[in-house]
């Protein structure tokens, strides 16, 4: 018998949400194939097999919270026997031969036990309708009949989706004394309503987000920038660039060089504040705020001090993809020392940014318009303009520093030869 457990997630991070699973009750699994993917408070985590096999039991349900350690499933070895093979596993071994603990608690069930158990992934004939785990929980919390439920599987057991479209089908049946968690029910006005069950990263960033508002004195400051220097500088570039790099020339590249010379001229910006003590970094890891499809993640560009502009566009677009495909690591996310968040590309014309804790600083960049500005008393000229914010921890960084700051990203994107001469 092979078990699979939950591995360890991340030194922070100790239990995790059964997102999906990969595979079911009798099908074979080769070395190394994904047979579950968790959901962490940061990244999605797939687990493999250690072994080929055939899955005989799934100790979890979709949705469940399970700890670092853990088995959520059983294999047994070889490529058949299904789970008529698991029943007659380790029948014959006495409880006091297992050596860890949670193995001698399942020998000493019994035989009985462990039957019954599998009746809950697979039924026998006489014994009820086949359906997964995650199928017969939903089903419970509905007060649905399973023996109810139709199925397109081929072998006819029955899934999540089949329960949920049974329960949205109009059938007279009792209701349930709580409303069904995504069923819009309707009030009392005749409005409708619906419940979504928030995953599990959703509850971690608005966690973090009331944290950062209640722990932190944040205040943010605003300035605007003329974006024609750096539009020009991109138009009559791009074409080369593309053939050097492979990739275009955005404006990220541009903040991200822009704000690392910032940060290296106001220090307290790339920082943290641990108990009564101020960590000022000395390496420069920038943080690029990504919509990933579960929310908010804010993967990390290494040592941006180090990098050229082709370098930064292309870990920007490598970790972007990585975002929206739910591939991003543990790696990929922690240790940023400053973050830049780009509301421009949803349409956002001004914005507070709330802060990426334990960082004290972040930059907010925006859509660019076209807005007349005064050249001198008597000329006005119609300029592609950006407001940008910065917002920051009160606590460490001074007003002073933190306009002299913005006012330094100013300077360096309205003349982006600056950025050439940055160390």
């Amino acid at each position: 018998m092979i078990e699979i457990k939950v591995p360890e997630l991340a030194e922070s991070i100790t239990e995790g949400t059964v997102a999906s699973w990969l595979k079911q009750p009798g099908d074979h699994v080769e070395k190394g194939e994904a047979i579950v993917e968790l959901e962490t408070d940061k990244v999605n985590i797939e687990v493999p097999a250690d072994e080929s096999g055939t899955l005989d039991e799934q100790l979890a349900a979709e949705g469940d919270t399970v700890q670092v350690g853990q088995v959520i499933a059983r294999l047994s070895s070889g490529s058949g026997g299904g789970t008529a093979v698991a029943t007659k596993t380790k029948t014959e071994a006495p409880a006091e031969t297992a050596p860890a603990p949670a193995e001698t608690k399942v020998e000493a069930v019994g035989e009985a036990k462990k039957v019954e158990r599998r009746e809950e992934h697979v039924a026998s004939p006489g014994k009820g309708p086949i359906a997964t785990p995650a199928a017969r929980k939903l089903a419970r919390e509905k007060g649905i009949d399973l023996s109810a439920v139709q199925t397109s599987d081929p072998i006819g057991r029955i899934n999540v989706h089949d329960v949920t479209s049974h329960d949205s089908k109009p059938a007279p049946k009792q209701e349930a004394p709580k409303a069904p968690a995504a069923a819009p029910q309707p009030a009392a006005s005749g409005k409708e309503e619906e419940r979504i069950k928030m995953t599990r990263r959703r509850q971690t960033i608005a966690n973090r987000l009331v944290e950062v508002q209640q722990t932190a004195a944040m205040l943010t400051t605003f300035n605007e920038i003329d974006m024609s220097a750096v539009m020009a500088l991109r138009k009559r570039r791009q074409e080369k660039f593309v053939k050097d790099n492979d990739v275009k020339l955005g404006f990220m590249s541009f903040f991200t060089k822009a704000a690392v010379a910032a940060l290296k001229r106001m220090p307290y910006l790339n920082a943290e504040i641990q108990g009564n003590e101020i960590v000022l970094k000395k390496y420069y890891d920038i943080g690029i705020a990504v919509s990933a499809p579960d929310g908010l993640v804010v993967p990390v560009v290494r040592e941006a001090d180090r990098k050229n502009f082709g370098e930064i566009e292309k870990d920007i677009l490598h970790l972007a993809d990585k975002a929206r495909n739910n591939k991003l690591g543990l790696s990929d996310l922690t240790g940023g020392t400053f973050t830049i968040t780009n509301g421009g590309v949803f349409g956002s014309l001004l914005s507070t940014p709330i802060l990426n804790g334990p960082q004290v600083a972040i930059l907010g960049m925006h859509s660019i318009q076209l807005r007349p500005i005064a050249i001198d008393a008597e000329t006005m000229e119609n300029r592609p303009m950006m407001y940008v914010a910065l917002s920051y921890d009160h606590r460490i960084v001074d007003g002073r520093e933190a306009v002299t700051f913005l006012k330094h990203i100013k300077d360096m994107i309205e003349d982006p030869e600056q950025l050439l001469f940055e160390a």
